[in-house]
């Protein structure tokens, strides 16, 4: 069983920053591409950022520029540094991991964290 937890969502003022955090937890062996997602209010969810397991990252163009995907791999962790943080960015983000642990390869998902970006 794996398992991820995201933190440091919260209440942001425009042009501000937040860094999330995405950890997995459980039988691991490997984690390839890790994600992160959003859901603004009456929105599809859609993919803000990605990173390989080698380091490439894949950015919307919405927020390339702005946002930075990391990753720690030694702690099974994926940051997103968000800067310059607009109104249009609150939603609810979720991190996404492509893992393999016992017998397959599986995709597993965070619990979201709210971002609000308001005056």
């Amino acid at each position: 069983q794996v398992q991820l937890v995201e933190s440091g969502g919260g209440l942001v003022q425009p042009g501000g920053s937040l860094r999330l955090s995405c950890t997995a937890s459980g039988t691991i062996f490997s984690i390839n591409a890790m994600n992160w997602y959003r859901q603004g209010p009456g929105k599809q969810r859609e993919l803000v950022a990605d990173i390989t397991s080698g380091g490439r990252t894949n950015y919307a163009d919405s927020v390339k520029g702005r946002f930075i995907i990391s990753r720690d791999n030694a702690k099974n962790t994926v940051h997103l540094q968000m800067n310059s943080l607009k109104p249009e960015d609150t939603a609810v983000y979720y991190c996404n991991f492509n893992v393999w642990t016992v017998g397959r390869e599986s995709d597993y998902w965070g619990q979201g964290t709210q971002v609000t970006v308001s005056s």
